[in-house]
């Protein structure tokens, strides 16, 4: 049972998200940067961050997809957070994570930088309707895989859609069925789809303002620095945190908070 000052700190934190798709599911995406094994470690660890997250919060994760990097970490995992504002609190996490350390894979134990990919767009309803032309659709099934012989089904149970128009690629291959790994998949992709048609209403709009917005990969956003000292820095809010393991561990809520009351300051 939380607190009275965290059931106030949530309060406050809610308070602060006024946009149209706040309160929807997340879907959350890490992808591994250039930087090979450290990267996939580095991942990974982001992975578990925001899985500790969500377990602090009382959310429920599904992970869709997860591609094992070849000697440690992850190349890609995607993610289901189905809880109550979920996509307006990990929307403020949309962007390049940046970890310095001294690494571990290093036989010389030399610092290294590792880069990190997070995207996040909100689980559309049912009753919104998303035009798909099933020709435009190539479907195609795999036998699943999981580290250490996990979820491994021998059947093609596995699912890939490639949107051809637009090149976007979903898969899922956490469920038994090929049948349910096709209805998550599908989804996902309604799910991308919406989300690259408000960003090329966006894009309109601030054309039309006068406004340039880069929705590439950009700059990292935040940096996680293990090594010469500890630190983690929001480069959009300069907010900061010295005790970085907490961080890891999944206390993420004042970077979030930080960045929602920089948007409406």
């Amino acid at each position: 049972m939380e607190s009275l000052e965290q059931a106030i700190y949530n309060l406050e934190l809610q308070a602060l998200l006024s946009e149209e798709y706040d309160s929807k599911n997340a879907i959350l995406s890490v992808h591994a940067g250039a930087g090979g094994t450290d990267a996939q470690d580095w991942a990974e660890m982001l992975l578990r961050m925001y899985l500790r997250w969500s377990e602090r919060k009382g959310f429920k994760t599904e992970i869709a997809d997860i591609s094992a990097g070849e000697e440690v970490g992850i190349k890609s995992c995607t993610v289901i957070v189905s809880g109550e504002n979920a996509y307006g609190y990990l929307k403020t996490e949309r962007g390049i994570h940046r970890l310095v350390r001294l690494s571990p894979f290093d036989a010389n134990h030399r610092r290294h930088t590792s880069f990190a990919l997070i995207e996040v767009i909100p689980e559309i309803e049912e009753d919104i309707k998303i035009d798909i032309n099933p020709d435009d659709l190539k479907i195609e099934t795999f036998r699943a895989s999981g580290a250490g012989g996990q979820h491994v089904n021998k059947t093609d149970s596995a699912v890939r859609i490639t949107h051809l128009s637009t090149g976007i690629i979903v898969q899922c291959q956490n469920e038994r069925s090929q049948h349910s790994n096709r209805l998550t998949a599908m989804k996902i992709l309604k799910a991308k789809l919406f989300e690259r048609e408000r960003e090329e209403q966006e894009k309109r709009l601030a054309s039309l303002k006068g406004e340039h917005r880069d929705i590439a990969w950009g700059n990292q956003i935040r940096s996680y620095v293990l090594h010469p000292y500890t630190v983690v820095k929001d480069h959009r809010t300069n907010f900061e945190i010295g005790n970085i393991q907490a961080v890891l561990d999944g206390e993420i809520d004042p970077f979030i908070r930080s960045f929602l009351e920089s948007k409406v300051a």
